[in-house]
């Protein structure tokens, strides 16, 4: 076997910046989020270093997809030694990898049902079989989602997508938006609860559906939408309705899912809810591309009727990762850690409130946190502007977050779920410095 010598790789910002805007395409270039483009040559646990060699504290674990921290030791090496062994493995045939990821996933779900797993490639494939199999199972077509709701960029999970920035044209239909439960700036005001919203649910059965439905899908806290949580009440009454005009819930777990909330390891446990399908992604292989569908096994059923393959859906070396991934939760007390370093930045957070007018609010739980900018606290108009000149100041005082929500005037931070205590101060002192910087 011919050993070849290593392949050239610039790190200058301008050569790499050139060749992305002459062989990305145009909607692959869109997505950066400052001004000026940065490069990122090395991570560890929740520290980035970029090209000059700068130091970060991570807050956005590279949109979530960094749970247990960059480069972690454990994923790492059970990564390398599965792909030093056999890289890839078509699900045709068999390998034991895949069958104990998810083996040990469906031991996460609630006791008492027979859980199987389907693996996909991201969170959008998944998204786009969860509804392939409510519909195939319900026989019904027409779903529910969330008006500020984000479940992926592929054609079926943009049709359940209600921001218009991230929506194409020739979405499929079957879909009824209804209100999300916002309890900041939601259609019924502040602190509603989730009654009003329940009704919205019926309403939207009666007048926008045929009346029998094939499922809602719900993030059991929304992310890209600027991290709302579902009031109590409300994840549990909307499956109730749903399944009663015959349809399914799906939990849509890609961002608050493996323990990010602190307090369960998925978000849908908040409410006490059993879910008919999960949805997850992103943290489920801390970097490596992995997604699944989880669900009974007699709603799985039907789909065997038919062939649905992911290429590299069960792929050996990403659920290697993954395994590492739920071991590492499991051994190294990840929630209690995401949940006691959640709340001590949430109060710091909360203290910035207290300083800047431009804060709106301040929400979240464990390490899904946002900052909401208005121009008046009263009227609650959104403030993209502010936000983006905050965003930008952030990054001079060396944090990497991200800007969110449908009107952009949200700062989220989900950051790799190692995130420290002695990481906080940095955190809030470098927001304290943004803040002052945008405003003066």
């Amino acid at each position: 076997m011919t050993t070849h010598p290593p392949l050239h790789t610039s790190w200058q910002i301008d050569e790499i910046a050139q060749l992305r805007d002459t062989h990305y395409a145009a909607s692959q270039r869109k997505f950066v989020p400052f001004t000026e483009p940065m490069i990122f040559r090395k991570g560890a646990m929740q520290y980035l270093w970029d090209a000059e060699g700068r130091k970060y504290i991570d807050l956005l674990g590279m949109n979530v997809c960094i749970s247990v921290g960059h480069a972690h030791p454990t994923v790492v090496a059970a990564a390398t030694a599965q792909a030093q062994e056999l890289t890839h493995c078509t699900t045709m045939f068999y390998h034991p990898t895949p069958a104990h990821l998810a083996q040990e996933l469906a031991a996460t779900m609630p006791a008492g049902h027979d859980w199987v797993v389907h693996f996909t490639n991201s969170g959008a494939e998944a998204v786009d079989l969860a509804l392939t199999m409510a519909r195939t199972y319900t026989g019904n077509l027409d779903m529910l989602a969330l008006r500020s709701a984000y479940h992926g960029p592929t054609a079926a999970a943009q049709s359940v997508t209600g921001i218009s920035g991230w929506r194409h044209p020739g979405m499929p239909g079957n879909v009824a938006f209804v209100p999300e439960p916002n309890q900041y700036r939601g259609i019924f005001g502040e602190n509603a609860g989730a009654a009003p919203y329940l009704d919205e649910i019926d309403r939207a059965l009666t007048f926008e559906t045929s009346g029998r439905v094939a499922g809602i899908i719900v993030e059991s806290v929304q992310g890209y939408g600027g991290i709302i949580e579902m009031p109590a009440g409300y994840l549990s009454g909307a499956a109730e309705r749903v399944r009663a005009s015959g349809g399914l819930y799906i939990a849509d777990e890609v961002q608050s899912g493996f323990g990010r909330t602190g307090d369960h390891m998925w978000g849908f446990e908040a409410d006490g809810v059993v879910p008919d399908i999960v949805v997850m992604a992103k943290g489920i292989g801390n970097g490596f591309p992995l997604g699944a569908v989880v669900t009974r096994a007699e709603i799985a059923a039907p789909m065997a009727e038919k062939f649905m393959f992911h290429t590299y859906g069960a792929n050996p070396t990403s659920c290697a990762a993954g395994r590492a991934v739920l071991q590492v939760i499991r051994e190294d007390d990840v929630m209690g850690n995401a949940r006691a370093v959640g709340a001590a930045l949430l109060e710091r957070l909360k203290d910035l409130q207290s300083r800047h007018l431009p804060i709106g609010d301040v929400r979240g739980r464990g390490l899904m946190l946002a900052i909401e900018m208005v121009r008046d606290r009263a009227t609650k108009e959104p403030d993209p502007g502010i936000t983006a000149a905050v965003f930008e100041a952030t990054r001079k005082s060396g944090l990497i977050l991200s800007k969110s929500g449908a009107f952009q005037s949200c700062l989220r931070m989900v950051p790799p779920m190692c995130l420290s205590l002695e990481d906080v101060d940095r955190v809030a002192e470098g927001l304290d410095r943004a803040f002052a910087e945008a405003v003066r």
